[in-house]
C-alpha cells in the first residue's frame, strides 16, 4: 500500500465510508445494514463533518489479511466455500459483494490507522468486527478488521504498543483469541456477562457486566479501570470499538445505558486518546435498536465528540 501523505483534506477527521457497507441482505434480516447509509448523511447534513471528510477505502490487498487470518479460511471464505453451518455461523448469506464489502472495510480500518498517526484521530463507518478469529467468523463477522489492522501497525509502522478498547456490549472473542500469544496488543473487553458469545475468550483484560447495568454503574467502572490501562500499557496506539448495543433500547444487548450515557461513554474513551496524544482509530460496531434513528443518533454522538475533542 502506497503511504499516506498528511491527510489530503482540509478537515481533522478522516471518515472511510463506502455505499457498499450498506450491504442488501434478505427481507426481515435482524443486522440494521441502513445505518451504513443513514449515518454518514446525518453527519454531514448537521456539519458534523464536511463531505470531503469522507474517503472511500481501497480494498486490502490479501497479504495484509493473511497476517492475521488462515489463508485456507480466506480462500473458501473468498470462493464461496464456506459450509452451511459456518456460513450460518456468521449470520450473513454469502456473495461476492458480500466479500469485497469485507475486505473493503478491512481496507478503511488500516487506512484510518495510517490516518491517524498524522491527525490523531480516524474513523471507520463499519467496522469492529470483533467475533472473526483466524480461521473462522461467526456474529456479522467475517474477517477482524481492528485485529488486522494492528497487526500491519506492528509489521509495517514500527508501532510497539497497542490497546484496544471494546465497549460492545457484546465479548471481543475473536480479537481475544488472536492477539492471546502476542504480548505488544493489550485487549480490553467491558462486555454483557451473559450476553453472546456463550463461550468467552480470555481478553488481557474481561469486565463482564450484569444485565441492567446502568449510566452510574457502567461510567464508574470504566472511568475506575481505562486511565490505570493507559498508565500501565502505555499504548502508542488505541483501537476503540464503539458498539452502541449497550442502549437500554438494544433488542441483543441486555444492559441499561441512556443515550447520554453512552456519549460520555465515548467522550471518556477519545478524551484519555487526547490528553495522552494517542493516536486511535474508532470502529462503530454493533447496535440493534427498534428504531434505527436511535442507533444512527447514538453513533452520530460518537463521531460529534471525535469532532469537537481534534477540531
Amino acid at each position: 500500500m502506497t503511504p499516506p501523505a498528511a491527510f489530503p483534506f482540509h478537515h481533522a477527521l478522516p471518515v472511510a465510508w463506502a455505499p457498499l457497507y450498506a450491504h442488501p441482505l434478505p427481507a426481515g434480516h435482524r443486522f440494521p445494514m441502513l445505518k451504513y447509509e443513514l449515518l454518514p448523511e446525518q453527519l454531514v447534513r448537521e456539519g458534523t463533518i464536511p463531505e470531503e471528510s469522507l474517503f472511500v477505502p481501497i480494498p486490502l490487498p490479501e497479504k495484509f489479511t493473511l497476517e492475521t487470518h488462515d489463508a485456507q479460511y480466506y480462500q473458501r471464505l473468498s470462493q464461496g466455500q464456506l459450509t452451511r453451518q459456518e456460513e450460518r455461523a456468521t449470520g450473513f448469506p454469502w456473495s461476492e459483494q458480500l466479500v469485497q464489502r469485507e475486505i473493503t472495510i478491512l481496507g478503511g480500518t488500516v487506512q484510518c490507522a495510517r490516518l491517524a498517526r498524522h491527525t490523531g484521530v480516524a474513523l471507520n463507518v463499519a467496522g469492529g468486527t470483533h467475533h472473526a478469529f483466524a480461521a473462522r467468523g461467526e456474529g456479522f463477522c467475517l474477517l477482524n478488521d481492528q485485529a488486522v489492522a494492528a497487526n500491519y501497525l506492528l509489521n509495517h509502522e514500527g508501532i510497539g504498543r497497542i490497546l484496544i478498547v471494546d465497549l460492545d456490549v457484546h465479548q471481543g472473542n475473536g480479537t481475544a483469541a488472536l492477539f492471546t500469544h502476542e504480548p505488544r496488543v493489550f485487549t480490553f473487553s467491558m462486555h454483557g456477562g451473559r450476553n453472546y458469545p456463550a463461550r468467552k475468550e480470555q481478553s488481557d483484560l474481561d469486565l463482564p457486566l450484569p444485565d441492567g447495568t446502568d449510566d452510574a454503574a457502567y461510567l464508574r467502572l470504566l472511568t475506575d479501570t481505562l486511565p490505570r490501562l493507559f498508565d500501565e500499557v502505555q499504548p502508542e496506539f488505541v483501537f476503540y470499538l464503539a458498539g452502541v448495543d449497550v442502549l437500554a433500547t438494544d433488542k441483543l444487548g441486555h444492559l441499561g445505558l441512556s443515550r447520554e450515557g453512552c456519549r460520555q461513554r465515548d467522550q471518556h474513551v477519545l478524551g484519555l486518546c487526547h490528553r495522552h496524544r494517542v493516536p486511535v482509530v474508532v470502529c462503530m460496531g454493533g447496535g440493534y435498536s427498534e428504531r434505527v434513528a436511535d442507533i444512527v443518533e447514538a453513533h452520530a454522538n460518537t463521531f460529534r465528540v471525535a469532532a469537537d475533542l481534534w477540531s
